[in-house]
């Protein structure tokens, strides 16, 4: 009795073994928990806040601008081609002496022409468009909507019509006539062997929208060469070939057969662009050469 007593003893009074020692909790620091609850040494005290990426931010904004009624009305308006268009023909009119309020009479007046020209195209196109996704159409991709846009033209023709006029009353017919052949291009002859005619015709009647030109609308000038009048008629085809060219797959499939489809077929997509790009340039420099010979007006 005495040797098991003295065995329970010794068992009792003995220093824990390496195995049966456990590790120690560490010790948080003293302080009140609050409300976020039960604090354990495996988690942190504070836990850390993302804070949100600024690209993304940036790039929202920019979605958000880009997404704004009046940025979808001017990308609807066709705005690289309005500005090419309007820069060519007030520097054709400098070319040919117009001072300069004349020169921005001109240049504004191309502008909103070709606006309306951009925004009838996109209205016409619409469902086209929406069927094959085509990227950069706001009306197709529903983001705005048809009767916003069929409003900006009416303000434009509105417009247009005075600025045309204040330009000279026959250059001013002259620059309305080509508007309407653009506008019933968009809608007829568009789809088959004679797609070019509109774009030949409207560019032809440029000339004399320059060489009757003036300022307060009155009967004045000349009229335009013959030879530069062909020329611009010329320039007009090579730029529908131009402007055709992104369209080729999408007027394939719903069965166009418009005259720049027709050479592409024979001659391929990059041949096609190759030469209606020598063709512009070529008529550019047919155009200065022979403005710069004979003149704008006879």
């Amino acid at each position: 009795m005495a040797l098991t007593r003295r065995l329970r003893r010794s068992r009792d009074t003995s220093p824990e073994s390496p195995d049966d020692a456990g590790t120690p909790e560490p010790q948080l620091p003293p302080g009140p928990v609050g409300d976020y609850g039960t604090i354990t040494a495996s988690e942190p005290l504070v836990s850390p806040v993302a804070a949100a990426p600024q690209p993304q931010r940036r790039a929202e904004r920019r979605l958000s601008v880009a997404n704004l009624g009046p940025v979808l009305l001017l990308r609807t308006a066709h705005p690289r081609q309005a500005l090419i268009t309007a820069a060519g023909i007030a520097g054709a009119a400098a070319l040919a002496g117009r001072t300069s309020r004349e020169l921005g009479l001109v240049f504004v007046t191309a502008l909103v022409g070709q606006a309306i020209l951009g925004w009838h195209n996109d209205l016409v196109d619409a469902r086209r468009d929406a069927r094959h996704d085509a990227a950069g159409k706001p009306i197709a991709l529903g983001t705005l909507d048809a009767g916003t846009v069929w409003f900006a033209l009416a303000c434009g023709v509105l417009l247009v019509v005075p600025l045309s006029l204040s330009n000279g009353i026959t250059a001013g017919s002259a620059f309305l006539l080509a508007m309407a052949i653009g506008l019933l291009g968009n809608v007829v002859l568009r789809r088959g062997l004679l797609s070019w005619l509109p774009w030949a015709a409207s560019y032809a009647l440029f000339p004399a929208f320059l060489s009757y030109g003036g300022w307060g609308g009155d009967f004045t000038g000349n009229p335009p060469e013959i030879a530069i009048t062909v020329l611009a008629a010329l320039l007009g085809v090579g730029v529908h070939f131009l402007r055709a060219l992104p369209g080729l797959v999408a007027d394939n499939e719903d069965g166009l057969r418009h005259l720049p489809l027709r050479v592409a077929l024979r001659i391929g997509a990059t041949r096609l662009l190759v030469l209606s790009s020598v063709w512009t340039a070529a008529v550019l420099v047919a155009l200065l050469i022979t403005g710069n010979a004979v003149g704008l007006s006879q």
